[in-house]
């Protein structure tokens, strides 16, 4: 799952960036509002974390751009302690739910799970499902029965998006963007590096679901 936070207090930018990351997720940075926009309209983010009072475009008005562009993106607004205005206001333009300063990082954690789970994709803790695989994020396992195999942090990434888009066809670009960010310099050969990772642990564990090659567009789980 990939994160944009956008807060201009770098201080709790890097930790919550530490956070997120310690428990696997990729994350990217905004410490204001223009970037921060910027970013959230390239619509590879599964959930935004945005303060509201930040430097340049506050978060308010990066939130109403978000919607207006039609992006359906979870977004979590930081707003300060015992201020009903702004959370109410924040509801009112789209946020899907809102944290007070100072809150607590499980909480923060907890929200964002079940932000990223709102999107019809069969959960089970911190599990993903299909066919009969499954995905475990926070450990960072795949499964199929009995047998289970590790996965690196960008393999975890892969397979994740992967079921996200369950039966539709994720092309490398997609994938790039997803894993690396629309900035990297990430290339093709990356992803299907990545993606002969994943067949060959497939393999391992004795799973009927495989990575398919929709060719000249890219790649579809499905159920053998």
């Amino acid at each position: 799952m990939r994160i944009l936070v956008i807060e201009d207090e770098k201080h709790l930018a890097e930790a919550l960036s530490h956070l997120l990351r310690k428990n696997n997720y990729t994350v990217d940075v905004s410490n204001d509002g223009e970037s921060g926009l910027d970013n959230a309209l390239s619509d590879i983010y599964d959930v935004i974390v945005l303060d509201i009072m930040l430097p340049k475009l506050d978060g308010i008005s990066v939130l109403k751009e978000i919607r207006r562009e039609g992006l359906d993106v979870p977004v979590i607004l930081l707003t300060a302690k015992g201020d009903i205005a702004d959370k109410v206001r924040g509801l009112d333009c789209g946020a899907d739910d809102y944290l007070a300063k100072p809150f607590n990082t499980e909480e923060l954690l907890a929200r964002i799970r079940a932000l990223g789970r709102r999107r019809g994709v069969i959960v089970s803790g911190d599990a993903l499902s299909f066919g009969d695989i499954s995905l475990n994020t926070q450990s960072m396992t795949l499964s199929s029965g009995s047998a289970e195999v590790s996965l690196t942090l960008k393999e975890c990434e892969l397979m994740e998006y992967l079921i996200l888009r369950k039966d539709a066809v994720a092309s490398k670009e997609q994938i790039i963007e997803k894993l690396w960010g629309f900035d990297s310099e990430a290339e093709s050969n990356h992803v299907e590096v990545y993606i002969s990772f994943l067949r060959k642990k497939l393999k391992f564990i004795k799973s009927r679901t495989a990575i398919n090659t929709v060719r000249g567009v890219g790649y579809r789980l499905e159920t053998q």
